[in-house]
């Protein structure tokens, strides 16, 4: 796993293109697995999974329903959940997706601009793949947001619900905010183009070409009304060293919440951005409450 330097490093962008230099660096986060007390009870198995000429690495724990498939944030991939996985499957029994991808982890990268679109193609094929197409909740973190908005707008019959954790939402692309986080970035940008040999560089160069139109267009979309949403917003944000955008950040997540029926905001009180590091208990708590009402 990165360190959590590198993860700070390429989050302004993949995630929303926070300033590097208002996002609190972390310490740097072990690799050590986990206690053997939280090992799964059922195997992770690991699936490639084909998809428009490049492949793609889904884990699966198998178990019954609702399928809980867990999105990583920008710039992570799903060895995010894993401190999370084997307590979720051994709190509800439900099989458990996570997935890296593309260009993280052990998924192939796609070269050319970002595309939230092939995102969504990309995890509706290793769904349907694995045989995941109904009573799904879907737990979006960061920049999955993004992917889980248009997904839920496809695919409203697929899900049972969703937990959007500290989620990148369409109510803070304003014109002005989409203005402010690209000039932000720009040193930052233009020190990844001086070494696009690194992989981390070459994603964040991916995502900055495409991000002005994307966010501008992913300000319109909305959630669908039929699909229970539980919002989770940190009390830090990606902002935390500027107030003015860390408030837009809450604002955009108490407006989400409030623009539809069957939705939940929660406030991560003391977490930072990072929240299935710094409360992966209240992550657990309300995927519980939905599996239970499913």
């Amino acid at each position: 796993m990165k360190p959590r330097a590198q993860t700070h490093r390429i989050l302004p962008i993949i995630a929303l293109l926070a300033m590097a230099s208002l996002t609190a660096c972390g310490s740097g986060t072990s690799s050590a697995p986990p206690p053997a007390s939280q090992a799964p009870t059922t195997p992770t198995t690991l699936r490639m999974i084909n998809n428009n000429g490049h492949r793609l690495a889904f884990h699966v724990t198998p178990g019954r329903r609702p399928t809980i498939v867990l999105d990583a944030g920008g710039g992570e991939d799903s060895s995010e959940w894993k401190d999370i996985v084997p307590k979720l499957h051994a709190a509800t029994g439900s099989e458990i997706i996570t997935y890296d991808r593309a260009g993280m982890g052990a998924s192939d990268e796609v070269p050319g601009p970002w595309n939230v679109q092939h995102a969504v193609d990309d995890l509706e094929t290793g769904l349907k793949t694995l045989g995941a197409t109904s009573n799904i909740i879907l737990v979006s973190h960061s920049q999955a947001g993004e992917i889980a908005t248009y997904f839920a707008r496809a695919n409203p019959q697929q899900l049972s619900g969703a937990v959007l954790v500290d989620a990148s939402l369409p109510p803070l692309y304003t014109n002005q905010e989409i203005s402010r986080l690209v000039a932000a970035t720009k040193p930052q940008l233009d020190a990844a183009k001086q070494n696009k040999s690194s992989k981390a560089n070459r994603q964040l160069i991916a995502l900055a070409e495409s991000y002005v139109p994307m966010h501008r267009a992913y300000h319109k979309v909305t959630w669908p009304t039929s699909v229970p949403a539980t919002v989770i917003v940190s009390e830090k944000t990606p902002f935390d060293g500027s107030p003015t955008d860390a408030q837009r950040w809450r604002d955009a997540a108490t407006a989400f919440a409030a623009a539809g029926p069957n939705r939940t905001l929660i406030t991560a009180k003391g977490s930072s951005h990072e929240i299935p590091k710094d409360r992966p208990a209240l992550i657990l708590q309300e995927i519980e409450k939905l599996a239970s009402h499913t």
